[in-house]
């Protein structure tokens, strides 16, 4: 298979790249439905505050071409890596075209969000199937939908975690809460036995096992702009909590998550940073991958194995 031309889609949501695109961006999101003008205003003055466009692309562009050294210096000479996003430029439609007018008949789609959800992953590789029909090629096509407790990644989120508690003074370390989040999703996947919440809560426990944490909870953030229900609880509301414990400092561990974007850059930093020190604490984050060794390390082995075991 690697004499063969290997295409690997890495897919990420996206994310609107000015501040003139915001609005854009989320009318491709509501899926074609106009956003109240408030919205606009309140998402594009996160943008405003947070570097005036996402950095997801440029991050994505980064991880695609660390990874195409390695899977290239590790026995897939043939490997190129491609990306597309779900609600913006470059869209998983235009990469898919460029992926088969390129020649590669072999297609391996990977989500940056390691916990399979028929809303998160399902929703890209549902994006890539419409694209598969459109061309009819004759491309093998399969998908790694879960990654959520690969040791590296476990490992990696360990270390960040160790990293980001020397932050504190050296007499409370050991007491900081730990409050591990992921992208909240509406209620109704509970109904269909949604493999998310498990999936999310296999990530904690995996970290778990990697360290000694004394005090740690677990909450959704990011909650939608919708009246349905979404899982909980909120970090809102554990920090409400953990403040009435009496506890003073807080770390959040966004294990949803593997790179900078709004939901990192605004929600946990300027946001819960701001609901935190009202309250007299202090909240630090662990740092995300982005195109750092730990995740190109994992995606590369990953990748590695599902090639392994879909083509033996």
């Amino acid at each position: 298979m690697s004499d063969s031309p290997i295409g690997v889609l890495l897919m990420a949501l996206g994310g609107p790249d000015s501040l003139e695109a915001v609005g854009p961006y989320l009318q491709d999101i509501r899926g074609g439905r106009p956003t109240p003008s408030e919205l606009v205003r309140e998402i594009t003055d996160r943008y405003r505050a947070t570097g005036g466009k996402s950095p997801v692309l440029a991050t994505m562009k980064e991880v695609a071409q660390y990874l195409q050294e390695r899977l290239r210096a590790t026995g897939l000479a043939s490997a190129n890596v491609y990306v597309g996003m779900r609600h913006w430029h470059p869209y998983i439609r235009e990469t898919y075209l460029n992926i088969v007018t390129d020649g590669v008949r072999r297609i391996v789609g990977v989500c940056m969000a390691p916990q399979n959800s028929s809303l998160s992953v399902g929703a890209y590789i549902k994006k890539v199937e419409e694209a598969r029909a459109e061309t009819g090629d004759d491309a093998v096509v399969t998908y790694v939908r879960s990654w959520n407790t690969h040791p590296m990644l476990i490992e990696g989120i360990a270390a960040n975690i160790q990293e980001a508690l020397h932050r504190f003074p050296a007499a409370t370390r050991d007491r900081v809460p730990v409050i591990f989040t992921a992208h909240s999703l509406p209620e109704k996947i509970l109904k269909d036995n949604d493999p998310y919440p498990g999936e999310v809560r296999g990530t904690v426990d995996a970290v778990l096992k990697h360290i000694d944490l004394q005090t740690w909870r677990f909450a959704y953030q990011s909650q939608g702009r919708t009246t349905d229900p979404w899982l909980g609880p909120t970090v809102e509301a554990t920090l409400d909590d953990l403040h009435r414990e009496g506890h003073r400092h807080v770390l959040i561990a966004p294990i949803g998550f593997v790179s900078d974007h709004l939901e990192i850059l605004y929600d946990i930093d300027i946001d819960f940073k701001k609901r935190a020190a009202d309250k007299g604490m202090r909240l630090e984050r662990i740092a995300m991958f982005n195109a750092s060794p730990p995740l190109i390390d994992t995606l590369a082995d990953v990748i590695a194995a599902h090639l392994k075991e879909t083509d033996r």
